[in-house]
């Protein structure tokens, strides 16, 4: 009963919310507001995960954040599990972009503010469009915006690391920042894919040191896309007792140092 009250209060508040601040970004777009750093455009995808996670009764603590406070684009490649990931990232991240499932963009009001602000549509299906999607990434990362993407493709049923797509590694030897690998654990808790159920709880997240593209280039994406993941599975083992899902081993070269992560708490409500 508390789970579905909490689930109603959710939802509630979520569409209220979304409506609010939807409308709000659409308005603004017609009388000229620009994106901007500490702008509007800025500022909702942070009220809207904030109020998202109040109403969810959700705490984030946030672990490594100094990997992120360079002031500088990176690209957060982090893993994916439940639909709380996004609002989770959302509300710690610096200035950011998602990489978004198409499907989103045809929300009414929640699907145009998304364009609006500058998120990235992609279509998974279609692999030349899902470039596309990464040619436009690099173009926001060149304006000086991070870049949010999961490497895994969708969510997953369970914590352990699914191979990874190579399309946002493709991206990170283009633009030529870093990559920094993110844990996000505690949402399948709170809500598994596949469940409209909601309980209370708290999201960890944990920024690791960055994984640097400097030298690398495209021959070398795939090795990249391994000390990414290797660098993300030592933390999820190391933290969580998490083993990743097995890979081929024909994708196993890393030609990339991996560096020890430090993580130390802070707490966001």
């Amino acid at each position: 009963m508390i789970s579905f009250l909490r689930t109603i209060f959710l939802f509630s508040i979520a569409g209220i919310v979304t409506l609010v601040l939807g409308t709000t970004v659409i308005v603004a777009a017609l009388l000229g507001v620009q994106d901007k750093p500490g702008g509007l455009f800025e500022k909702v995808p942070r009220w809207w995960s904030s109020a998202v996670l109040w109403a969810a009764g959700i705490k984030v603590h946030v672990h490594g954040m100094g990997n992120a406070a360079t002031g500088e684009p990176h690209i957060f490649a982090s893993n994916h599990v439940s639909w709380f990931d996004v609002p989770a990232l959302a509300k710690i991240l610096p200035r950011y972009k998602f990489v978004a499932k198409a499907e989103l963009f045809k929300v009414p009001i929640f699907g145009r503010g998304m364009r609006i602000i500058g998120m990235i549509e992609i279509q998974r299906e279609n692999r030349k469009a899902a470039f596309g999607a990464y040619d436009v990434a690099a173009e926001k990362i060149r304006s000086g915006s991070s870049v949010v993407v999961f490497p895994e493709g969708t969510r997953g049923h369970a914590y352990p690391l699914r191979s990874f797509k190579k399309g946002p590694f493709v991206l990170a030897v283009a633009a030529g920042v870093p990559i920094v690998p993110v844990i996000v654990h505690g949402t399948i808790e709170i809500m598994p894919k596949g469940s409209f159920w909601v309980q209370p709880g708290t999201i960890d997240v944990h920024l690791l040191e960055p994984v640097s593209t400097t030298g690398v280039d495209y021959e070398h994406r795939e090795a990249l896309m391994q000390a990414v993941r290797t660098r993300m599975a030592d933390a999820m083992r190391d933290l969580y007792g998490v083993e990743p899902l097995p890979i081929p081993a024909s994708r196993l070269p890393s030609s990339v140092e991996i560096l020890s992560s430090d993580t130390q708490p802070t707490e966001t409500r």
